[in-house]
């Protein structure tokens, strides 16, 4: 693919992400990003995250559950001419700023069927001195494949870069950390538990 390849995560998606991984601090959690890739008139790529799906925040690598997941979701974002093009992971320990095998695995999974995914691992450290500062940028590291087809955290060579669509997510996220909005969150998990809680987290931002 010629051009430059950029990520882009919408705020309502981005947002979703980190609530989730702050209800369950003591779990390891992950989700996928649903979007498309589109390409602009000068030839430069983009994969435009438009939403995100909390998955798991227990038995996060077992697979029968993982793939009824994948195969609901797919089916609801295909109907939208989206698909899923990316894999979150939080790690269980807030000094682990490594991408653990669950995560790659699944982000493997996830390639094979979309080869310019994304894998964003959630940035404790980041995340923790969010409210010192007035840092726009995520609080998530991005992996991509490289030419080796390993993946690798990108951008520290000027490739891959991700932005969140809307310059002042990271204002909005912290006014949602403060009024507790994570204790809303519904996950796959919780929905297997009890059908009744919508994955889709409709009433989220409302």
């Amino acid at each position: 693919m010629g051009g430059e390849l950029k990520y882009e995560i919408a705020q309502n998606a981005y947002i979703k992400l980190v609530l989730h991984a702050l209800k369950h601090k003591t779990a390891a959690v992950n989700g996928v990003l649903a979007g498309r890739l589109v390409t602009s008139t000068d030839g430069s790529h983009t994969v435009q995250v438009s939403d995100a799906v909390p998955l798991f925040h227990s038995q996060i690598a077992l697979l029968p559950s993982l793939e009824i997941a994948l195969i609901q979701i797919e089916e609801y974002y295909g109907a939208q001419d989206m698909g899923i093009v990316g894999y979150f992971h939080a790690n269980e320990r807030f000094d682990d700023a490594e991408l653990s095998s669950v995560a790659k695995n699944i982000g493997d999974h996830i390639y094979r069927n979309f080869s310019q995914a994304a894998v964003l691992l959630l940035d404790n450290q980041k995340l923790k001195s969010l409210p010192k500062g007035k840092d726009r940028s995520p609080v998530m590291q991005l992996y991509t494949k490289d030419a080796s087809k390993n993946w690798k955290v990108a951008g520290s060579d000027g490739s891959s870069q991700l932005t969140i669509k809307e310059p002042s997510a990271n204002v909005v996220l912290l006014d949602y950390i403060a009024s507790e909005k994570w204790q809303d969150i519904v996950d796959f998990d919780d929905h297997l538990d009890d059908i009744s809680k919508d994955w889709l987290n409709p009433e989220l931002f409302k």
